[in-house]
């Protein structure tokens, strides 16, 4: 192990957050690193932002697109390039196939195998440290706001999964929209053993009274979850909290989905809300007729739910109407056909999933001029069969 990635994992311990990018600096000094600068992603996922820290080289905020550093980060690829000062390498800050920024490494010379080896290993680690600093403090929430979150957004941010997870088997990316004023729309998932568990709720109203209804929604359902229950006796556990906190005038829209890793098979319950949609390649599948239940808090009895089975490669599309009812400024909808297209699309250029997810929430975000009527929020789940999904950059 190089004595840099031992230093670091020794002073972890007691590493406090505000001095993670100063221990990197000096750390990587091990290595042969004149300058390391350790970038976050916004919130929106439109800018990396550089991490202070004593004797951390100023840094100004970069854009993803456009810019090396930000294409290292679309791509989940370790960049490089050389200069007059050096050569720089730009690699991606991951958390598994979560994305959280990228590092700039400047080095006095083109690094060989074996030392890009022990960067990656070293970057890997600081990766890991952000993300556990991460729940101790403030300091990288507040580097990572452009400008404020309301308080609904805060709760729902807080509510919220890694936006991605990835195995052998499955990979797992949501998006949600407009990032800093989200109300009522969420999402949840969980992986255990052999199946994958999936929820997108859309509460009805907006701001803050929204976010408390997801909130009431997702802790339901992650209680059932945690208990057991079969899929439709969750459906009945979150319509029950929610009409029993909430009253009879507030309810939420929702797919609930349980997919059985080993062999496809997908079941699901519709609350009220569009329909699941499935890509196969490029092609849409139609799902089998299954008419949806009521919203939860308006249930009558517990749920029919509704079964297909998954092919290996094909992608699972949760969504709220927020996405496909996005209006232009000339009253268009978004709508399915286009969204189906869009993944499609990115599907055929090779782009790992967060991006898809990332690009289309930022689609949405076009089409409606900047400004969504309404909140949107997204997971697209990839089924694989263990065939080598890709989490080391090249």
């Amino acid at each position: 192990m190089p004595d840099a990635l031992r230093s670091l994992l020794l002073a972890c311990h007691l590493l406090a957050p505000d001095e993670l990018a100063a221990t990197v600096a000096a750390e990587a000094a091990r290595l042969g690193v004149r300058e390391t600068v350790l970038y976050l992603a916004d919130y929106e996922q439109a800018t990396l932002l550089p991490v202070p820290g004593a004797g951390v080289p100023e840094r100004p905020e970069l854009s993803i697109e456009g810019t090396l550093a930000g294409r290292a980060f679309q791509r989940v690829e370790v960049l490089g390039s050389a200069g007059e000062h050096g050569h720089r390498l730009w690699m991606p800050l991951l958390d598994g196939v979560e994305r959280l920024g990228v590092a700039e490494l400047l080095l006095p010379e083109e690094p060989t195998d074996d030392l890009r080896d022990s960067l990656w290993a070293f970057v890997t680690l600081t990766a890991e440290l952000l993300v556990v600093r991460d729940a101790y403090s403030d300091v990288f929430s507040r580097l990572r706001r452009r400008r404020a979150l309301s308080l609904a957004a805060e709760m729902q941010w807080e509510l919220l999964p890694p936006l991605s997870f990835g195995t052998d088997r499955v990979v797992i990316t949501g998006g949600l929209e407009p990032a800093y004023d989200i109300g009522g729309d969420s999402f949840d998932y969980a992986v255990n053993g052999d199946t994958a568990e999936l929820l997108v709720v859309d509460s009805v109203g907006h701001g803050l009274p929204a976010a408390v209804l997801a909130g009431v929604a997702i802790s339901a359902y992650r209680h059932a979850r945690r208990h057991g229950l079969d899929l439709p006796d969750i459906a009945v556990a979150v319509d029950a909290a929610i009409a029993g906190q909430l009253g009879a005038s507030r309810f939420a829209t929702a797919v609930l989905a349980r997919l059985d890793l080993g062999t496809g098979r997908l079941r699901w319950i519709n609350a009220g809300h569009p329909e699941p949609l499935i890509l196969r390649g490029t092609s849409l599948v139609r799902l089998p007729a299954c008419p949806p239940s009521r919203p939860l808090g308006l249930q009558e009895g517990r749920p029919a739910g509704c079964e297909t089975r998954l092919e290996p490669g094909d992608r699972l599309l949760l969504y709220t109407d927020g996405i496909t009812e996005a209006r232009s400024p000339g009253g268009e909808f978004f709508g399915e056909q286009r969204l189906a297209d869009l993944v499609s699309a990115a599907v055929a250029a090779g782009q790992p999933a967060p991006e898809t997810v990332r690009r289309l929430m930022h689609q949405v975000l076009d089409h409606q001029a900047g400004r969504l009527q309404d909140d949107a929020s997204i997971v697209v789940l990839e089924w694989l069969t263990g065939g080598g999904h890709r989490v080391v950059p090249s």
